[in-house]
Formats: C-alpha cells, structure tokens, sequence
C-alpha cells in the first residue's frame, strides 16, 4: 500500500510538472530565472549554474538545472543577460529546455533608490515519452497493485517548440528589495495532441527581503586581522502557476565568508489540500577571489515523507569578475547575498 500512495503522490507531481515550471531552494543563487530584472543586478560579469535532483530515495527523480551569464553596461545602465534552464523527468522521460535572451533597465528613483525592469525572450522544447506512464485508471488503491491495461495513448510527434515571453520590475534599495515577474506571459501552446488546446499557464511570482547589518568583527588572517562583514536578512518568494502556488519563508546569517540560511516551504493555513512541502538547510561560502559556492537540502514535510522521497539536493556555483569593480564605491548592488 504505501509503494501506491508513492506512486500515486509521484503522479500528481508529474502531471503537476506539465503545467508548473521547475523550482529552486535557492532561488536568488538562480537570479535569472527568478526573475528577467536581475540581469546585471550584480553590476559586473558574472557566471553561474544551479543543479537540483528532487527526490534521489524514488526510482523516479527529477532533474533540473539553470545555467547563466549577464553583464552591466555601467554607461548605459542596462544589464544584458543569456540562460540555459532544463528539466528532466524519468517517470515520462519529460524534458523541458529553454534557451533565453533578456535586457534589464535601471532607473534611479533619488538617493541609494533604484528600479530595474527587465524583459525575455526565450526559445522552448518540451520533449516526452508516454509508453511507461501509468494512469490513475490503472492503479487499484484497495488492493495496492497496478492493474494491466493501456497506458498512455503514443504520439507521433512528442516533441513541442515555441517562444516563450517573460518580464520583471524589481525596486531596492541600501536594506530592502522587491520583485514582482511574470513569466509565459504569452502563454505558448504545449498540448501534444493535434489541435489541442492547452496553453501553458502564467507563472506570477513576488520576491523581497529586508537585510539588517550586525557589527563587524575582526577575522585573523595569520598576517594581520580584518574587519568581517556580517548581517542577517529575511526574505520570501511567492509564485503562483494555474490552481497551484507555493510560499518560501527564510532567513539567511553572513559572516564572511560563511552564509548559513534555514527556509520553509509551504502554506499552513490555505484550505484544502495540505501544502507543507520542505524545510531547507543550507550553507554556502563566498570567497575574496569572487567564486560563491551553496549546497542545500530539502527535508520533504509533506505526506509522501522525508525516508521515502529522500528529500532534495541542491548545488549553485557562482563567479563574479570582481576585477570590473575599479570604482568599489560607486556600486549600487542589490543588499542580497543572494543565496
């Protein structure tokens, strides 16, 4: 029975991910996929990538990965940006790739104020193999077998292009930052079936935080002692897709070079079906050379369980060429350390 309730918990899932977009625990270490404004936010060349495996305890995971490059045009005040995102589902052999282009614009609202607002342009393929899928119709709950019968219908065609629109406004400031994005704001057309009517649902997303400097401390370098930064922030990300929507609550202590975060998914009060998803761990370290390294876990709260699913890993690399910043003090980066 309880290898049914798995399967039929990993299901709901898969036919959540055909209309969902992938998720990241860390979600600002993915800046460009959280939102189309943040390209350039960081007012220099930077490099990174994200990898996720959701549920490595099942004999079916799921995969996902981001991969980006975005510069500041410090003249021009735009900020260029290209991003490489990808899933990929065993249960269906589901593949989601997506390949996209996107220019953000800041504006100076007076003092330390600034808004950034960003658009992209993507090219999408969604590719599937439906032979191994098993229907609910297929499934006896009362006796917990999987019945014998027709699995889902094949196609000749199972692979899907299209373009795929996305944009962002994002305001910050010295201490607090807010984001709101939309991304398939054109809501492309995903059905597999000739003639099908099944545009991709708009995914609204709503990010912010608020940061609190604590006092310096000194670090002994075994040469002389330096001063360390250290503060601590509170952030959340809200996304909404179709008739399914997630909120990530977190905080997050710097003490250089060591972040160490502790973030809840979920929302215990919605009515309905049960949305406590995952408590997330994570420690991440920023080095003087500018590579920024996070590692985070997800510990499943929900009823599918933490020794069954095994949780979720994640891994983000970062590169910043701090070697830009000839002129340190006339920065306006975001107040995240956006871990």
């Amino acid at each position: 029975m309880r290898d049914i309730l798995i399967l039929i918990s990993f299901i709901f899932f898969t036919a959540k991910s055909f209309g969902q977009d992938i998720q990241f625990s860390q979600f600002y270490a993915a800046p460009l996929y959280l939102n189309p404004a943040f390209a350039g936010s960081a007012e220099m060349t930077r490099v990174g990538v994200n990898f996720r495996n959701q549920w490595p305890g099942l004999d079916q995971t799921f995969i996902a990965y981001s991969a980006y490059v975005d510069h500041f045009i410090e003249g021009k005040n735009s900020g260029l940006g290209l991003v490489v995102n990808g899933s990929f589902e065993t249960l269906s052999n589901l593949a989601n790739n997506e390949v996209g282009l996107m220019y953000a614009y800041r504006v100076r609202l007076g003092g330390n104020s600034y808004l950034r607002l960003g658009a992209q342009g993507s090219f999408a393929t969604r590719s599937a193999a439906f032979d191994d899928v098993i229907l609910s119709a297929q499934l006896d709950i009362d006796r917990g077998v999987v019945m014998p019968g027709p699995g889902a219908p094949g196609f000749e065609d199972r692979t899907r292009s299209f373009l795929d629109l996305h944009s962002g406004i994002l305001f910050y400031s010295e201490k607090i930052w807010l984001g709101l994005a939309g991304h398939h704001i054109n809501r492309p057309e995903v059905s597999y079936l000739e003639g099908g009517m099944d545009p991709l649902a708009i995914r609204y997303s709503a990010h912010g935080g608020i940061r609190f400097d604590l006092p310096r401390g000194f670090i002994n370098d075994y040469v002389n002692n330096t001063r360390q930064e250290r503060y601590i922030s509170f952030a959340f990300n809200y996304r909404r897709q179709g008739l399914f929507d997630q909120l990530d609550l977190g905080t997050e202590l710097f003490f250089d070079p060591i972040v160490l975060g502790l973030w809840y998914r979920g929302i215990p009060t919605r009515i309905g079906l049960p949305n406590n998803e995952a408590l997330i761990a994570l420690i991440g370290f920023s080095f003087d050379n500018g590579m920024d390294i996070g590692y985070s876990y997800d510990f499943t709260l929900s009823s599918l369980g933490w020794r069954n699913s095994g949780g979720a890993h994640e891994i983000s690399l970062r590169y910043n060429f701090i070697n830009q910043l000839w002129k340190p003090e006339n920065r306006n980066r975001l107040p995240i350390f956006q871990y």
